[in-house]
């Protein structure tokens, strides 16, 4: 059997990154989602959770023993320090279940896996494990304006979001291939995706 193609999928905030994931999905393709398994390790009972709370204290906790992502996502995002610590503790667990999920996928007889890793550029690790790399990209101003119409947030967290990720530049330096996804619609977003996915050999 023939090894399952490994793509890389990532981009900014507010990019479309989880809209294009869901397309890949549609043609086949198994998605590791990067997010959704650092949620769970941050849950109530969660891998993370005993050296989060050992590290950060009780106050960053909801009172059913989860994370506190909204005082933690506020906290990151004003000091380096914190964010640095909170990445040391999650990203390692993060990393474990998401080659576990892949492997279980390529057992299965999965053509393509779909690593859905936000921060994969700024990770460094990723790029030596994975076939390609696909960015979402679209304009600075496009992120800004859905992420606050979809999560509520002044533009100034928005921005500062975007300020803590990878440079728009420094993504599409690791791309094998970018979508442009600013001023187009569903249809045409899935057809990209098509595309790009024939390109790729499947």
């Amino acid at each position: 059997m023939p090894a399952a193609l490994r793509l890389g999928l990532t981009g900014g905030i507010g990019s479309g990154k989880s809209t294009v994931a869901t397309h890949w999905q549609a043609l086949g393709a198994t998605l590791v989602d990067a997010d959704a398994l650092a949620r769970a390790t941050t849950a109530t009972g969660g891998a993370a959770m005993p050296r989060i709370l050992e590290t950060f204290g009780p106050d960053l906790l909801t009172a059913a023993g989860a994370l506190d992502r909204e005082k933690m996502r506020q906290l990151a995002f004003t000091d380096a320090s914190v964010r640095a610590r909170l990445e040391s503790i999650v990203h390692p667990l993060v990393g474990l279940a998401i080659e576990r999920a892949a492997v279980q996928a390529e057992i299965a007889g999965a053509r393509c896996v779909v690593f859905d890793i936000p921060l994969l550029v700024e990770s460094g690790q990723w790029r030596a494990r994975l076939h390609r790399v696909l960015v979402v990209d679209c304009s600075s101003e496009t992120q800004i304006q859905r992420v606050m119409q979809r999560n509520g947030l002044p533009r100034a967290d928005v921005q500062a979001v975007i300020a803590a990720q990878a440079s728009r530049a420094r993504r599409l330096r690791a791309a094998d291939a970018v979508l442009f996804n600013d001023g187009i619609g569903l249809d045409e977003l899935a057809l990209h995706v098509q595309q790009i996915a024939t390109k790729f050999g499947l």
